[in-house]
């Protein structure tokens, strides 16, 4: 989706061993679509490839209505949406037409500029239905920021899944356990989906740098503290943490190594962002201004509605 500005969110800086920084959000109602975000914020730009983090949802739509994200480009990064309830319907300047469902996995690398919209699709905007899921941006390597526009559909009975003792784990991309989802990624990280029942827990090993988890459902306690739901709880690295639900739950597992940077780079920001915009050159973000303030990005077919660059 389009980043539309929102306050920055609260961030708890910690002193025990286990969690570095809590980041609390502060809700925003988009038309009716209730949105959470907690990357960026001025206390923590990234988490590993992370660098936008948003829990949309959940709405409930009445027949007739839905959510229309009209075309907006994207250069420097993956987007990468999932959900939890209802579709959305993505199309794209390469000219893909998929519809994204619960479980499902939609990644679209931007790379040197693709332009996408999302609509809800026609079935369910007749019959009316509930929205929620989460869009997250993962940077691309500076290697790989200019790398050609894709994107990849993958059906929830293709990613790993893994259960134990009252959990039950889908990997979304990258690597975690020993199991790799099918998604192409370009760093090291991981990104899964766990659901808890109350009192089960479930254990994140240290084998990414960069960790952090996000309460999406329910509430967690972790080191004997307690979160809630929209709190993204970004861990220290190196040892092992679990995860206990409270109440039923579902939390995002999230991370990877660290953002590469340029030398100049200032503390804890790995990548400048404007907009829709990801790149570590200030010129580069300039430049995709200026392409898309005078059309110079490529068109989705059957679209003629676009979202202005923001002054």
């Amino acid at each position: 989706m389009s980043w539309q500005p929102t306050d920055d969110p609260q961030c708890d800086e910690e002193d025990q061993g286990t969690v570095a920084l809590v980041i609390t959000p502060k809700e925003h109602d988009i038309g009716g679509l209730i949105v959470r975000r907690t990357l960026p914020n001025r206390n923590r730009r990234a988490v590993g490839p992370f660098v936008f983090f948003d829990q949309m949802g959940p709405a409930t739509f009445a027949p007739g209505q839905g959510i229309d994200v009209r075309p907006h480009p994207h250069i420097g990064l993956a987007t990468i949406t999932y959900l939890f309830d209802g579709a959305i319907m993505h199309r794209d300047s390469l000219g893909i037409a998929e519809v994204i469902r619960p479980g499902e996995v939609n990644w679209m690398t931007a790379g040197s500029g693709v332009v996408h919209s999302e609509r809800t699709p026609d079935e369910e905007r007749a019959a009316g239905h509930v929205l929620s899921g989460i869009q997250a941006w993962i940077a691309l390597p500076i290697d790989a920021e200019e790398t050609t526009p894709g994107f990849s559909h993958h059906a929830a009975e293709d990613l790993p899944a893994w259960d134990g003792d009252g959990y039950r784990v889908r990997l979304i991309a990258g690597r975690l356990d020993g199991k790799e989802a099918p998604v192409q990624t370009y760093s090291p990280m991981f990104y899964a989906d766990a659901r808890l029942d109350a009192g089960a827990s479930v254990t994140l090993a240290p084998e990414h740098e960069e960790r952090a988890i996000h309460v999406a459902e329910g509430a967690i306690e972790i080191a004997g503290e307690r979160f809630e739901v929209g709190q993204t709880v970004v861990l220290t690295a190196g040892s092992d943490v679990t995860v206990t639900a409270t109440d039923g739950s579902r939390v995002m597992l999230l991370g990877g190594a660290p953002l590469d940077t340029v030398p100049d780079a200032r503390p804890n920001q790995p990548r400048h962002m404007f907009w829709n915009f990801v790149s570590h050159s200030r010129e580069r973000i300039e430049q995709a201004k200026d392409d898309w303030k005078n059309g110079r990005f490529p068109a989705v077919p059957g679209e003629t509605e676009f979202i202005p660059l923001p002054e």
